[in-house]
């Protein structure tokens, strides 16, 4: 999706370069594609604005770190720092128009990644009411039908689209982007409907223009209209839009062309292609959530050193408030032994009932927990090792050795939840199932749904369905194919696993399969099954974040 023109300010003036030299180093590391150091002198940078009490420039900062969180795929990261930066800005300064234009639009960018479609036209909408050029109009225009096409409000997006064409004086980028959106978009709202000369159209603009961004855009929407009607114009589309894609260093792009690619190619290709979308989608998550860590512990230490700050000054309060807390202790006690008598001694019963209720149910829930962990953390992990045996035959001795005393380990101490359930741990888990020759394993969607946000509890039920959905396919599927997608709108995230195995003709769970509609039903989700004979095993798990 193509963002407003974010530009640096190119007249700074020369008091701000003495006050702030943070926000001019921003930009010098941005210029030299270092988003790193670039949003940690931001940050230094909106701090000075703060003591100077200047809130156009804190709004600046902050808007300027969100965008680079987009960039760097921190979407919940983007959203809040943007959020947070409106408040610096105000509505009725014509100077101010421009950063909140691109604030609100870089929202909608990110709130479009997160498939809060709805939240984002709203962003949009806003940045559009802050856009007075045309060319900015239109690429914020595009954003908006962009997202209502998501939504599948077609009808509302071809208009969008038709506008933006209709106030192009010019066959040029702005007009290509909005033509090959708008053809693309009656496709899909239309099956019967032939968009291939509008596309072409589109696409012999972009080449005259060297519009690289526009042509990966055409050679997507050629690809995906031909997959059926013509997979080999299709294969051809999606391999041109590879190539552009490499050429742009962008690896989202890649990803997808990767994944038309897997799917047109022949059999040999494609498990060549799948190697590299493995390898590049693992490559791309690790560099995301390295990424992410650095700029939390650069917010983190910048309200920790506020905190500290804070707490200091709140010592001398409390010191003041002490001596009046103790004397209320004091007369609260006196009421109590004043009032206390046969009340006290009925309170105390019921008290010592309820307790001991509570210790029951305490009780039962241990043994159901300690017996769910019998299942999950030996029984599995057994199964697991057995079947990265099975994959990797010449696994030394010594590594063999350690993962079987790390079970033994497990079993020894069962009272502690000593394995991790983080992204890494959950993708380490589901990778050890899959094998270059039996098992191809496709995870979409991992990073999108903030997997490290959700509460513990959450990770371990649901890293322990998966685990198990696992385990009964390697043991019984005979599947040569796993495909787990995750995707997340607004609070609530679904999760569908779909295994090319020989299924079964009646679904008879045995107890791991049977005890992940419990798991799912602790944490107040949802779990079904689909499992025909011969036409594989499907299952779908629906949970809220909250």
């Amino acid at each position: 999706m193509v963002s407003c023109t974010k530009t640096k300010e190119s007249n700074v003036n020369k008091s701000e370069k003495v006050d702030n030299p943070y926000y001019e180093k921003a930009w010098s590391y941005l210029d030299k594609k270092d988003p790193i150091n670039a949003f940690q002198n931001f940050n230094k940078a909106k701090e000075i604005y703060l003591k100077n009490n200047d809130s156009l420039g804190v709004g600046k900062c902050l808007m300027n770190m969100g965008i680079i969180l987009t960039d760097q795929g921190d979407y919940f990261g983007a959203q809040e720092t943007s959020l947070e930066a409106i408040k610096y800005f105000n509505e009725n300064i014509e100077e101010h128009n421009k950063y909140i234009k691109s604030n609100y639009n870089n929202l909608g960018i990110a709130t479009v990644k997160l498939k809060n479609y709805e939240r984002a036209i709203q962003f949009y909408s806003h940045a559009l009411r802050f856009t007075n050029d045309q060319i900015n109009r239109n690429i914020c225009k595009n954003n908006l039908a962009n997202a209502f096409r998501k939504e599948k409000k077609y009808d509302i997006a071809i208009k969008i689209f038709q506008d933006i064409i209709s106030n192009s004086k010019e066959k040029n980028k702005e007009y290509s982007r909005a033509l090959s959106n708008y053809t693309f978009t009656q496709w899909l709202q239309n099956a019967d409907y032939n968009p291939v000369s509008e596309l072409k159209e589109a696409l012999n603009i972009r080449l005259q223009e060297q519009d690289l961004w526009g042509l990966n855009a055409s050679y997507s929407h050629l690809a995906d209209y031909y997959t059926q009607k013509k997979p080999d114009s299709a294969l051809i589309y999606a391999t041109k839009m590879y190539g552009i894609a490499k050429t742009l260093k962008s690896p989202d792009d890649q990803i997808e062309a990767l994944q038309k690619l897997i799917v047109l190619e022949n059999p040999e290709k494609s498990k060549q292609y799948f190697l590299t979308y493995q390898k590049l989608n693992d490559s791309l998550q690790t560099a995301r959530s390295k990424a992410k860590n650095q700029f939390a512990l650069i917010r983190y230490e910048t309200e920790k050193n506020k905190a500290d700050f804070q707490k200091a000054q709140a010592d001398n309060v409390k010191k003041q408030n002490q001596i009046l807390k103790q004397y209320a202790g004091l007369g609260i006690l006196g009421l109590i032994l004043i009032g206390g008598g046969a009340g006290s001694v009925i309170w105390y019963r019921r008290r010592r009932k309820r307790l001991e209720k509570e210790k029951e149910l305490e009780i039962k829930n241990t043994e159901l927990r300690y017996s769910k962990k019998v299942h999950d953390k030996v029984a599995n992990k057994v199964y697991r090792v057995m079947s990265e045996v099975e994959n990797v035959p010449e696994m030394k001795k010594e590594v063999l050795l350690d993962k079987l005393e790390n079970i033994y380990e497990i079993s020894r101490d069962i009272s502690y939840d000593h394995e991790p359930t983080d992204e890494k741990h959950l993708v380490e888990m589901l990778e050890s199932y899959s094998s270059q020759d039996e098992v191809q394993l496709v995870k979409v969607g991992i990073q999108e749904i903030g997997w490290d946000t959700l509460n513990k509890d959450t990770q371990s039920e649901v890293f322990n369905v998966l685990q198990e959905l696992m385990t009964n396919m390697k043991k019984h599927s005979k599947a040569t194919r796993v495909v787990i997608r995750m995707s997340r709108i607004n609070e609530e995230i679904t999760i569908r696993y779909t295994d090319n195995g020989v299924g079964c003709d009646k679904l008879s769970p045995k107890n791991g399969i049977k005890n992940t509609g419990n798991r799912m039903e602790s944490i107040g989700g949802t779990i079904n099954f689909d499992a025909v004979s011969g036409e594989g095993f499907k299952a779908e798990l629906k949970f809220s974040v909250q």
